[in-house]
């Protein structure tokens, strides 16, 4: 916890006074929103957009001010965080149930910084199970056509109830074990009908900020 609580702070410095900043949603998101809020205090002029309702209320306990995309062009900065980050910084992201609302404000940021502990680095894709949102009218259907791209299936549930994300619908956590080809697997996803998106963000991230267990940070650039 302690490194994705240092890493998440130093995302938080390469925000500038007058962003428009995204607000990541899940464990690390947690702690950048935190940090915002403690510059928001000493004096930070910002204003923010959440992925989530849990971030949204989080942002507005601390002073944060939440505007809404009708009153934007862009997004300045988001800082999120994400299940899986290979070396080309493609990731998987959704475990936390945003991904759909997270994928909306990355696309429209000018700059997505992503926050992750060492565990999040891999070689390949994968082996963390990818979400994918589908709308609830036929999910049934929606599952058995995402078992043709030879995955195991699992409908999420918490507890004894399924799990319904911000935006009404249902979230299906398919275990590839290894996803070798992201960009032709991100298009089949999305082709089948009753998938609203996936968990893939391909070519989105700008930057990954790691945090080590022994306390010490390394930052990634895309080039």
């Amino acid at each position: 916890m302690e490194s994705k609580r240092i890493a998440a702070e130093r995302a938080v410095d390469y925000i500038q006074d007058g962003m428009i900043v995204g607000l990541g949603t899940g464990s690390t998101a947690y702690w950048a929103i935190q940090k915002i809020g403690e510059r928001v205090k000493n004096g930070l002029n910002i204003k923010a957009i959440a992925t989530s309702n849990a971030s949204d209320q989080l942002a507005r306990e601390l002073g944060i001010e939440i505007i809404e995309f009708k009153d934007i062009g862009s997004i300045d900065i988001t800082i999120d965080g994400a299940d899986e980050v290979t070396p080309n910084l493609d990731l998987i992201k959704g475990g936390g149930g945003a991904l759909l609302r997270e994928k909306i404000v990355a696309a429209a940021s000018k700059r997505l910084i992503i926050v992750i502990d060492e565990s999040k680095l891999v070689v390949t894709l994968g082996k963390f199970p990818l979400p994918v949102e589908v709308v609830p009218f036929g999910y049934e259907m929606t599952l058995r056509k995402l078992q043709y791209l030879e995955c195991k299936v699992n409908l999420r549930m918490i507890a004894d109830n399924l799990y319904v994300t911000d935006n009404g619908n249902y979230i299906i956590d398919c275990n590839f074990e290894t996803i070798v080809n992201p960009i032709e697997l991100h298009t089949e996803l999305n082709l089948i009908t009753g998938v609203v998106d996936n968990g893939l963000f391909l070519d989105m991230a700008n930057d990954v900020i790691i945090g080590y267990m022994d306390g010490s940070i390394k930052e990634l650039t895309f080039k």
